[in-house]
């Protein structure tokens, strides 16, 4: 079991509780900053008579329901959002009112931009559109009636509060759409690594079950023939059948293995465990082929080295599918394949003289060229499969070897 990190801090603590951290911070330092410090001149402002008076000031008045209407938002602000919203806006009034402010500057409201940016963030477009006109509304509405009822007002801190509003509804509602983006963004790559793995699976099956297949369809159409007048050589036929069908098993359940080895509890037998095949098979493909009726020459050029799993595999499955196709559909006995190994690259090419275009390597073989082409465009290759115009049908593959492996 793998250690969960622990979340960020900013995850950790709730948003009432920032919200409620910011508003004391504000609220002491719009008190503290209303004391005059040594050097600054004598005596207090007249403003600050009542709160010298004690408990019995009235700006306790004001003050009590700012605390209590501000607590109550903190606490239901995660759970019931524009409720909350409105009671820390009633505190953000309450508090403006106790201080005699002629406006709700933005000390004072950047308890309501913490939660109002923590609305958009998490709320849908419309609840945070209406949570925004909401902290609007309540700006522009204190401004009102103050200068109704003949107080000063202060515009302009009001209209840079007000900017700050939108602002913080901006940066949530971006994180918003950008948190939803990512989950978009995941979701389709999940599906496509689905839909990619999906594929992948059925070249495999394809390329592994046909050429066996085809293998088992003429050796047991050949011992049918000679059933009766030489048996000896049907034997030989059914036991080409039987190998061809162990190996086919073999494959399939190496297959399976591998994917189940993932699961939990879940561990790959000894079949999961054998290698995939490789070039290196490519003699033992020829004479399981040559056995079946159809003669394949192998012919290598260049310096035969090791290559990166992906690319040798790759190569084999379009020999082999090649080959394959050369046996049921193109009517030769006989079909070449060439191998060459350059600095950059891997060259392949087998070429037969059968039907061509009627019912060479292109004709009938269903998914086997598109998984032919797949594989290539997988590892950034070249793909040509086409007649040829002295007669018979041509598939050519180059697959880039990366730098270094040599």
């Amino acid at each position: 079991m793998h250690a969960t990190p622990p979340l960020p801090l900013l995850k950790r603590v709730s948003p009432g509780v920032w919200t409620a951290l910011t508003w004391c911070a504000v609220t002491l330092y719009s008190f503290l900053v209303m004391v005059r410090l040594p050097g600054e001149g004598s005596g207090f402002n007249h403003q600050l008579l009542p709160f010298r008076l004690g408990l019995l000031s009235p700006q306790w008045v004001f003050l009590a329901p700012a605390f209590a209407t501000t607590a109550a938002g903190c606490v239901l602000l995660r759970r019931l959002a524009l409720p909350a919203l409105a009671l820390l806006l009633s505190g953000a009034v309450c508090g403006a009112m106790a201080l005699n402010s002629s406006e709700i500057n933005f000390l004072q409201f950047l308890p309501i931009d913490v939660a109002l940016c923590f609305v958009a963030t998490t709320r849908p477009r419309r609840p945070s559109i209406l949570a925004l006109v909401m902290a609007l509304l309540v700006l522009t509405s204190y401004a009102t009636t103050r200068l109704v009822i003949g107080f000063q007002i202060g515009t302009s801190t009001e209209l840079a509060v007000a900017l700050t509003a939108v602002v913080a509804w901006f940066i949530g509602h971006s994180s918003r759409q950008s948190r939803e983006h990512a989950r978009q963004l995941g979701t389709q790559a999940a599906a496509q690594a689905v839909t990619t793995e999906r594929l992948r699976i059925a070249r495999e099956l394809h390329d592994m079950v046909a050429h066996s297949i085809g293998i088992v369809a003429l050796q047991a159409g050949a011992a049918s023939r000679v059933f009766d007048t030489q048996p000896a050589r049907a034997r030989s036929a059914l036991g080409e059948v039987e190998a061809a069908s162990r190996e086919t098993l073999s494959g399939l359940r190496r297959m399976l293995g591998a994917l189940r080895q993932d699961e939990l509890g879940q561990h790959p037998d000894a079949d999961a465990l054998q290698p995939m095949p490789g070039l290196a098979d490519l003699e033992r493909l020829a004479a399981t082929t040559t056995a079946a009726g159809v003669r394949v020459d192998v012919c290598w050029h260049g310096e035969r080295r090791p290559l990166p799993p992906e690319i040798d595999l790759s190569a084999f499955r379009i020999i082999q599918e090649s080959v394959t196709n050369v046996v049921r559909h193109a009517g030769t006995g006989s079909c070449r394949v060439s191998i060459d190994c350059r600095d950059e690259e891997l060259a392949i090419e087998v070429l037969d003289g059968g039907q061509g275009r009627s019912g060479g390597t292109g004709a009938g073989a269903g998914y086997g060229l598109v998984g032919m082409r797949e594989r290539v465009t997988l590892l950034h290759g070249d793909f040509c499969a086409e007649p040829r115009p002295e007669g018979g049908f041509r598939v050519a593959a180059r697959l880039p070897v990366p730098t270094g492996v040599r």
